[in-house]
């Protein structure tokens, strides 16, 4: 039996009860998202990504929010029981009740968030799976305005997404009011077209964007140096 547990240097992620377990987008936007002093994390699952952003920011607070009860119970357990508990604020809400309550306040110097996407295929037979993956739980649009509004200014906000929705995404985020900052590729092998896009949008004017791209593994499937580089302060990469 697969350990339910999945474990990182520094802290250790439960997932028997959220419907989206651990994976490479997380991995991904943990590692690479634009930090500050207050985070806030949309629909924080098993909690993997708010733990992430307070490791990589020791003096931050973060946010999290999470619709899905099951989830819920999984990130509750991982934010107590690890090092950076007193870091992490859990609430059981939706991203549109959060913004409703706080609408009136920018309260973020950051945003993160591993978006649902998948609004061209089945919905699945979990409802937490469904909330998790696709976007009728939360639209683009919504998505965009809300992390706008609970954004300060200059404040950034940062999403992992599949190139058949980024294009959608990135119109969503302009008309909200977002400038695009980074955008950054990333393909599982060199000669693969890009998996999943890093991309990072700023409340206020970007002159350039900073476009780039990087390769998890080599043409041999051994791990790249710079997924190495990028995860050698979190993952335990025999796993």
């Amino acid at each position: 039996m697969k350990d339910p547990v999945f474990h990182f240097q520094q802290f250790d992620i439960r997932q028997s009860h959220a419907a989206m377990k651990v994976g490479t987008d997380s991995d991904l936007l943990g590692a690479l998202a634009v930090g500050g002093k207050n985070i806030l994390d949309i629909g924080t699952g098993t909690g993997v990504l708010a733990l992430m952003m307070a490791q990589r920011f020791p003096k931050a607070h973060i946010t999290a929010i999470e619709i899905d009860e099951q989830a819920v119970i999984d990130a509750q357990h991982n934010f107590s029981e690890s090092r950076f508990s007193h870091q992490i604020a859990l609430h059981h809400t939706s991203f549109q009740e959060y913004v409703r309550q706080h609408e009136e306040r920018a309260l973020f110097d950051s945003v993160v968030c591993n978006p649902p996407y998948f609004d061209r295929s089945l919905k699945c037979p979990s409802q937490g799976r469904t909330r998790a993956r696709h976007s009728s739980s939360l639209p683009f649009s919504v998505l965009a305005q809300g992390a706008f509004l609970m954004l300060d200014e200059e404040g950034y906000f940062s999403v992992c997404l599949p190139p058949e929705v980024l294009e959608d995404f990135i119109r969503e985020c302009r008309f909200a009011g977002f400038y695009l900052a980074h955008s950054w590729a990333v393909k599982t092998l060199p000669h693969k077209e890009p998996k999943r896009f890093i991309v990072v949008f700023k409340k206020g004017i970007v002159n350039e964007v900073d476009s780039q791209t990087f390769v998890l593994s080599n043409a041999d499937h051994s791990r790249s140096d710079w997924y190495l580089e990028l995860m050698k302060d979190f993952l335990l990469l025999e796993q």
